[in-house]
């Protein structure tokens, strides 16, 4: 990985930052993109102290913010000439249904349409990589998504968050598998990774949570892999020669596994692609 570029956001999470060490060891440059560069800071220099690479950079970004994300690209488009590797790794669940500053349902606004729209308006840098790999991380939850086409924003039927959460994920495989095709022939490589059930700080950002909450967050996480395992899809998707090559697929302890739901269709593929642009008209 030696000479290549990598992007990752929400870089200083639990998963994130284990990737950014895996990859790191691997000799690459690498962003962390971050919505709090300053909150970030300590967890790069402790990378660089584990992996003697001090090639990391970290850049604010918020996934929230359409403007935001344009800012990022304009200034990470005029510092770095190419992208090797993009990890659109950042993500969020929430008990209570908020929006983003452009109006969209937070969940589904940063995990999917927030990482679309980063990824499109990068693709003139990743076209300039020899070869170059997207990877976007899903989770198994879409198997409990359900897609209304008049609904992306989840109102009126908001109840445990899971309903936006899994319909991000829905997203992300579906975004992945179309920008797949699009790509074909062009050297760049578009997959999904499930890192799986991961007891990483995502779960411990629910706001105000109940006593019950509390314990059922306690007792998951004893189920749950650690953030070092989530994190080694990602990282093999990153860096491995075993997948040159390998896209539109969907990956699960570092093999490529079906995706099991109704809505896998290209009809609905097509249609989730079409409803992102009317809400990203410009993207």
């Amino acid at each position: 990985m030696k000479g290549k570029t990598v992007l990752i956001t929400g870089a200083d999470g639990d998963i994130g930052r284990n990737t950014v060490k895996g990859i790191a060891l691997k000799g690459a440059r690498i962003v962390m993109a971050c919505i709090d560069a300053k909150q970030a800071e300590p967890v790069r220099d402790e990378i660089i102290a584990e992996t003697h690479n001090s090639n990391i950079e970290i850049m604010q970004l918020d996934l929230a913010s359409q403007a935001d994300i344009r800012r990022f690209v304009d200034e990470f488009s005029a510092k770095y000439t190419t992208l090797d590797v993009l990890i659109n790794n950042a993500g969020v669940f929430s008990l209570k249904r908020f929006e983003t500053e452009d109006g969209l349902e937070r969940t589904i606004g940063i995990n999917y349409f927030g990482h679309y729209l980063l990824t499109t308006l990068l693709l003139s840098v990743i076209r300039k990589a020899e070869k170059s790999r997207i990877i976007n991380i899903a989770s198994n939850a879409y198997k409990q998504a359900k897609f209304d086409p008049d609904n992306l924003q989840t109102r009126n039927n908001y109840k445990t968050g899971m309903e936006a959460y899994s319909l991000s994920k829905l997203a992300i495989v579906l975004f992945s598998q179309e920008l797949a095709e699009q790509l074909q022939g062009s050297g760049i490589t578009v997959n999904a990774v499930h890192p799986g059930h991961v007891a990483s700080g995502m779960w411990n950002m629910w706001e105000h949570p109940k006593w019950y909450q509390r314990l059922l967050i306690t007792i998951l996480n004893l189920f749950m892999i650690s953030p070092e395992k989530g994190a080694l899809t990602s990282i093999y998707l990153a860096c491995s020669e075993e997948v040159d090559g390998i896209t539109g697929k969907y990956f699960s302890k570092q093999k490529a596994v079906s995706v099991k739901s109704k809505y896998n269709t290209a009809q609905i593929q097509k249609k989730f692609l079409e409803l992102t642009k009317q809400r990203l008209p410009f993207a």
